[in-house]
C-alpha cells in the first residue's frame, strides 16, 4: 500500500511540472515528451512519467503518436474556438449561480484571488499572474455549488490554464475580474451574463492572435 501511495505522489508531482511547463509555455508545442529525459530531469523512474504523460492526453493537452511518441499538442485556432464556445456556456451559468450562492465569505475568497492577481502584475510575475487568473475562474465554479457543472467544468480546467498562458496584460485581467465580481457583490445576476461572455472572447482572441503568430491560424 505504501508503495501504491508512493507512486501515485510521483505520478502526480511529475504531472504537475510538466502541466505547469506547458501551459506557461516552458514546453513548445510539438515538442516531444521523452520519457527517459524527464524521468532523470525530475529524479524518478521512467514508470511514473509513463503514467503523468496518459494523464495529460486525457487532460487534451498532450497527444500520444505511435511511432514518435508523446508530444505537446498543438493546438488550432478551431481548436480554441471550440473550447470557447463550450467555456462559455458553462462559465457564465458558473458565475451566475456563484452569484446567487457564493456568500460574503466565497466573495471574499475571489476579492483575494483578484488582489494576487494585481500584485503578480505589479512584480511583473506573468506566470504566478496567469496561474491566478486562473484559480479565478476555477473558484468561482466551485461556488456555484452545482457538483455536475465542478464536473464538467474539471474536464476543461488544463485547457482553460492553457488559454491563460497566452495572456500578457495580467493588469487588464485583473481589472476584468473586478468588474466582473463587484457585479456579483451586488447580486446583478443580468450584468454578471454579459460580462463574463465578453470577458471569455478577451482570452479567446488573445489565444487566437498568439497562434496566427505562432503560423497556425488563418490571418
Amino acid at each position: 500500500m505504501t508503495l501504491e501511495r508512493d507512486f501515485g505522489l510521483e505520478s502526480s508531482r511529475v504531472a504537475d511540472a510538466l502541466r505547469d511547463d506547458i501551459v506557461l509555455g516552458r514546453r513548445s508545442p510539438g515538442s516531444r515528451l521523452v520519457e527517459r529525459d524527464i524521468a532523470a530531469e525530475l529524479e524518478v523512474s521512467r514508470l511514473p512519467v509513463r503514467e503523468a504523460i496518459k494523464a495529460l492526453v486525457a487532460e487534451g493537452i498532450v497527444v500520444a503518436r505511435p511511432r514518435s511518441g508523446a508530444v505537446v499538442r498543438q493546438f488550432s485556432i478551431q481548436d480554441v474556438q471550440d473550447f470557447a464556445e463550450v467555456r462559455e456556456s458553462v462559465e457564465t451559468l458558473a458565475f451566475a449561480l456563484a452569484t446567487r450562492r457564493a456568500g460574503p465569505a466565497g466573495l471574499a475568497l475571489l476579492r483575494s484571488i483578484i488582489d494576487e492577481e494585481e500584485k503578480h502584475a505589479a512584480a511583473g510575475d506573468t506566470d504566478a499572474g496567469r496561474l491566478a487568473s486562473a484559480r479565478f475562474h476555477v473558484a468561482a465554479v466551485e461556488l456555484a455549488g452545482n457538483a455536475m457543472l465542478t464536473e464538467l467544468a474539471s474536464s476543461l480546467t488544463t485547457r482553460l490554464r492553457w488559454l491563460f498562458g497566452q495572456h500578457d496584460d495580467l493588469s487588464a485581467m485583473a481589472s476584468s475580474h473586478r468588474e466582473i465580481l463587484a457585479a456579483m457583490q451586488a447580486g446583478d445576476v443580468e450584468a454578471v451574463h454579459r460580462l463574463v461572455p465578453a470577458h471569455l472572447a478577451e482570452g479567446r482572441e488573445a489565444a487566437e492572435r498568439r497562434l496566427r503568430a505562432q503560423g497556425r491560424g488563418p490571418g
